[in-house]
């Protein structure tokens, strides 16, 4: 026997906000997310990276040697999850991590020989889910939805350059 929470049947339309939690937008927001996090990560499963690495190996493949301090920065991640994520990279064989010799306190990290040619396979991976979140929509949909969700970006990338979100 299964028990159905309340209201379960109802929460995947766009209504749901009707709940009395409002910001049926946001909901929607974060649901699109996860799902947009679990369809890149199946596409990402035959690399062998796990979502979000792609975006830490981008970002080496693009800048070379890197001081990990500066690669948290760029990827606006707490320091203690850069290091979690570059150990499993490192065990992968994806990244090497080197003592500056400039500055020995400081660790350079770069992504390994190997590691380039997952480049065109991660560049498939979010072409190919790209591809899916828009099919069905025309031209004109796709620019204009690319043009919100930058706007979108810019208003929540700006709330968090000043203050964060407000807390009740």
């Amino acid at each position: 026997m299964t028990t159905e929470l309340p209201g379960a049947a109802e929460a995947d339309h766009i209504g749901a906000a009707e709940d009395g939690y409002g910001g049926h937008v946001s909901q929607t927001l974060a649901r699109v997310s996860r799902l947009h996090r679990l369809a890149g990560g199946r596409l990402l499963r035959p690399t062998g990276l796990c979502s979000g690495q792609e975006f830490l190996m981008m970002t080496l493949w693009d800048a070379g040697s890197v001081r990990q301090s500066e690669l948290a920065r760029a990827l606006d991640l707490d320091p203690s999850t850069v290091t979690l994520m570059l150990r499993r990279l490192e065990q992968g064989g994806h990244v090497t991590r080197a003592r500056d010799p400039r500055d020995r306190r400081v660790m350079l990290v770069r992504a390994s020989e190997a590691s380039y040619a997952l480049r065109p396979k991660v560049a498939e991976a979010w072409a190919r889910l790209e591809e899916h979140i828009l099919d069905g929509l025309d031209d004109g949909e796709r620019e204009a939805f690319a043009r919100i969700l930058m706007k979108v970006e810019k208003n929540l990338a700006a709330e968090e350059g000043e203050e964060g979100l407000e807390r009740p």
